[in-house]
């Protein structure tokens, strides 16, 4: 429902309002993660909880975020033309609720370091923050862009990315804690249903 009417196409016959909150439900079900992605343009710095993430190609390596067209982020990113994603612990469920408004607490100084609405963050290589409390980071610059009515789908390479924080010695293997090919690090990690949210972004 936007703006207090059903968003259609309503299926012949169907009660609207039974309809949407069906469908509301089952999109709701669809298997997703939970992300922090973090966002910069010049001095400005944000984060946000977002659930609309996905790899989209091979060659070169895309990952797709859909962020609310009348958001920060979303202005952030068009004018910094990158994106960080945080991908966080499963025991760190509770900041996730911490990005769900615009940040009004960023304190960071030159070298990406400090805190976003009193949490730890440092900068990724392109300077976009992203939490200390990282499992896995992901460095994105922005490829392709498309309106979609009330989000922006935005297509990023991933030009770096790691386990643990940006600068973080990872899980101690001998790619000074760039993530590798066989998944390490992408084991206990939070997915939306561990909260009770059910949308990000």
């Amino acid at each position: 429902m936007a703006g207090g009417q059903v968003v259609g196409p309503v299926p012949p016959g169907r009660d609207p309002d039974a309809y949407d909150r069906l469908r509301r439900r089952l999109l709701w079900a669809l298997p997703t993660g939970l992300y922090v992605l973090g966002s910069r343009a010049g001095t400005r710095r944000n984060l946000m909880t977002i659930s609309w993430v996905t790899q989209v190609a091979v060659d070169p390596k895309l990952v797709a975020v859909s962020i609310e067209s009348a958001s920060v982020t979303r202005e952030l990113v068009d004018e910094g033309g990158a994106f960080a994603l945080t991908v966080l612990p499963r025991e760190e469920r509770a900041l996730v609720r911490r990005f769900v408004k615009p940040a009004d607490r960023v304190e960071v100084d030159d070298e990406g370091r400090g805190t976003i609405q009193g949490e730890p963050v440092v900068a990724a290589p392109s300077g976009v923050p992203v939490l200390a409390a990282a499992a896995i980071w992901f460095d994105c610059r922005v490829a392709e862009r498309m309106a979609l009515g009330s989000h922006v789908l935005y297509a990023g390479q991933v030009v770096d990315c790691g386990l643990g924080a940006p600068g973080t010695a990872g899980d101690g293997d001998d790619t000074g804690g760039r993530a590798t090919d066989d998944g390490a690090g992408a084991g206990d990690i939070l997915r939306m249903e561990d909260t009770r949210m059910n949308y990000g972004g």
